[in-house]
């Protein structure tokens, strides 16, 4: 059982961010007007576009593919963007040092068999050594495809790229820590990704975008990204005591249970999958992630098995020595929901708030239906909405949350 105490211990919590996990997180802001200023830099602003691709590929790993879902919620259903992730793996050479070499370094890509001129390939790598990336691109340029690289100066997938004629953009990483100590993984080839790494791939890619027509942002929209990032940074802080802290209060909801994260729209449901990711990478736990309604369907049978028998945790007789706290459902409902009734002007809102259950505002027969169905299983479901009118800050709000939340509750469960 996590101790929620925890996480109201700022000194404990330093303690077990071996690898500052949170400090990433609070220079994710940072990170953005940084990739915005290295992109402009590096010809982005000069990019002269001779209309639309017929299609959009976005290759890579991890959080790099997230990024093409994100655009993909935040272009709609006008534009084709295909995620490209690896299709196989070969043991990875080791390097002159006689250092482990990372299991990505032997990832294989494949182009699509209708990929030619008329499309637009996007390689996007925090690391530039995956040797699949390379061939991808030499792919990709004997097609005819355009080519669009985001990698750190001076890797092998940075220097590919100048070979084969790819706008090349740097890959902004984050600033490693003077006290940060090297920590042994249990796993060394499989090491956690930077949860921070997410935005340092989706800002060039969404400047990309704007450039290019793919997205209707308004011109000031990444910008004002940083700003709302670094609000939530200040929010939760680790200092924060967690009834102030939605990020703490959000990760002790979560404490000993099986999560459903359900999610209403493609924006929301872009953040619901990498809430997912996040949980299973920082805090080592399994969560479902689905959109609205279909996913009533899809996890129907977890409310009637074991885990939605309404078991109560406080249970007064239950033998707390023998017995160990049972396992329970846990649904989030994230929402986007602009314009919504008593919602605060743009400059006003501190965040995704969470949604009361008498709320009385207006739902859609899929959210009722979701209420209805927690309801009569004794299950608890928790809403959150964020009532931003642009999509991207909408989707800003709802990850940079969940982020704080999964790095809080891996924290707390280390120190339990």
């Amino acid at each position: 059982m996590l101790d929620d105490t925890l996480l109201d211990d700022p000194a404990a919590l330093q303690r077990a961010d071996r690898d500052r996990a949170l400090l990433a997180l609070a220079g994710a802001g940072a990170r953005v007007r940084t990739a915005l200023r290295q992109a402009e830099a590096a010809g982005l602003d000069r990019l002269r576009p001779d209309g639309r691709p017929r299609a959009v590929l976005v290759a890579g790993h991890g959080s790099a593919l997230t990024a093409a879902e994100m655009l993909s919620a935040l272009a709609g259903t006008a534009s084709l963007i295909t995620s490209l992730p690896p299709t196989e793996a070969a043991a990875p050479r080791t390097d002159r040092a006689g250092a482990p070499p990372a299991f990505t370094a032997g990832l294989g890509w494949q182009l699509p068999g209708w990929a030619g001129p008329l499309d637009l390939l996007v390689i996007s790598s925090a690391d530039g050594g995956e040797q699949g990336l390379v061939g991808l691109a030499e792919q990709a340029y004997a097609r005819g495809c355009a080519i669009v690289v985001t990698a750190p100066a001076g890797s092998a997938l940075a220097e590919a790229a100048l070979q084969v004629r790819a706008l090349p953009l740097p890959f902004v990483a984050s600033v490693p820590a003077e006290d940060l100590t090297p920590v042994r993984a249990a796993e060394p080839d499989l090491p956690a990704e930077d949860p921070a790494a997410l935005w340092s791939h989706l800002t060039p890619l969404l400047a990309l975008a704007q450039k290019i027509g793919l997205t209707q942002l308004p011109y000031d929209a990444l910008p004002a990204v940083a700003d709302l990032l670094d609000a939530t940074a200040v929010r939760c802080r680790p200092d924060a005591a967690a009834y102030t802290n939605p990020a703490k209060g959000l990760a002790a909801r979560l404490a000993g249970t099986v999560p459903l994260l359900w999610a209403e729209g493609p924006i929301a449901g872009a953040a619901a999958t990498r809430f997912a990711a996040q949980l299973a990478d920082r805090a080592g736990r399994p969560a479902l992630a689905g959109p609205l309604p279909q996913v009533l369907t899809a996890h129907r049978g977890m409310f009637t098995g074991q885990l939605g028998a309404g078991v109560d945790p406080d249970d007064f007789f239950r033998d707390r020595v023998e017995e160990p706290d049972p396992l329970h459902l846990q649904v989030l409902l994230l929402r986007h929901a602009p314009g919504a009734p008593g919602a605060a002007a743009e400059d006003e809102q501190d965040g995704p708030a969470e949604v009361p259950e008498e709320d009385a505002g207006p739902r859609s027969f899929g959210v009722a239906r979701a209420h209805r169905l927690a309801a009569a299983h004794d299950v608890r479901l928790t809403e959150y909405a964020s009532t931003r009118p642009d999509a991207l800050h909408a989707l800003a709000d709802l990850v940079a949350l969940t982020d704080f939340a999964a790095v809080y509750l891996g924290l707390a469960a280390a120190q339990s």
